[in-house]
């Protein structure tokens, strides 16, 4: 059995565990916390995942690791350090990191050419896409056995042709997020409408298409050059930036709609769970490209 070593018992290395456990493999969870196993044998129940709070045992022998742990660049460096000695010469050493580049994480490391972005959207165990960024030392055996991985375990794995600040995924939604900020500083619509909104119109033509396909589907035969020229040349306004000052504000707003606490935590989790798993089974997310499909 293949053994993965998952750094970090937080949402999303407990998320990682349950995606890689399910998919047969030995799972190893190193986390420093003190009730590590309470939590493992909670969250994880009848799956092949121990506990090891010590960094350096749970690598020791493993074929894959994910790491998982705080974005704080001097942490992970440390992690890393300690996961190069104890690892042997093949085996990928993944950062689940939202933005830090793997290049930054990779400095000085002598395994530096081990280490790439392995980078999920929450949670790992549902949602398809997982981000492989290379530093600029990352060998190419590395990015090719991470692909490799992430696809047996039903993922898609998209490749960045380089590293950049927040990669792809996280970049579009801090603009888009701050557009959202923006319009309810503004009063222009409530929190709860524009989730309602988005669903019902952006995320829903997004999960069966992405903006350039929507693109080309929007200006009909003639394709996106005729949408952009024609409705797109309109679209001229400024759309202006959320205020520092008042976030505090429009926080107070979103947790008056959908509450805070552990209890309501794993309801909305639940929810947005099971919506998910309704979505994802008709999707083909490995549908190829038109260039790609056999001729």
């Amino acid at each position: 059995m293949a053994v993965v070593t998952i750094v970090g018992a937080g949402v999303i290395g407990i998320s990682w565990a349950q995606l890689f456990g399910k998919a047969g493999w030995e799972v190893r969870i190193s986390d420093p916390r003190p009730d590590l196993q309470e939590i493992v044998d909670r969250q994880l129940p009848d799956l092949p995942v121990r506990g090891v709070a010590d960094l350096a045992a749970a690598a020791s022998d493993a074929d894959f690791v994910q790491e998982a742990g705080p974005e704080r660049i001097a942490i992970k460096e440390q992690m890393f350090s300690t996961l190069a000695a104890n690892t042997r010469d093949d085996v990928v050493l993944a950062s689940s990191s939202s933005s830090l580049l793997p290049s930054v994480i990779a400095e000085g490391n002598p395994a530096a050419d081990r280490i790439v972005i392995g980078h999920p959207f929450n949670p790992p165990e549902l949602m398809p896409l997982v981000e492989v960024v290379p530093g600029t030392q990352t060998s190419p055996a590395t990015v090719a056995r991470a692909v490799e991985v992430y696809r047996s375990l039903g993922k898609l794995p998209i490749t960045l042709k380089k590293e950049v600040p927040g990669f792809v995924g996280n970049r579009l939604q801090k603009v888009f997020n701050e557009q959202a900020f923006y319009l309810v500083q503004q009063g222009v619509i409530t929190p709860q409408d524009l989730d309602l909104l988005v669903r019902a119109s952006l995320g829903l033509r997004w999960a069966t298409t992405g903006p350039f396909e929507s693109g080309v589907l929007g200006g009909g035969p003639e394709g996106i050059r005729h949408l952009l020229t024609h409705v797109g040349s309109e679209l001229t306004f400024e759309v202006g930036a959320p205020d520092p000052s008042k976030m505090d504000a429009l926080i107070d707003e979103v947790e008056n709609v959908y509450g805070t606490g552990e209890e309501n935590y794993q309801r909305l989790a639940e929810i947005r769970d099971r919506r998910t798993r309704a979505i994802l089974e008709p999707l083909d997310w490995q549908e190829p490209a038109r260039g790609d499909r056999d001729q």
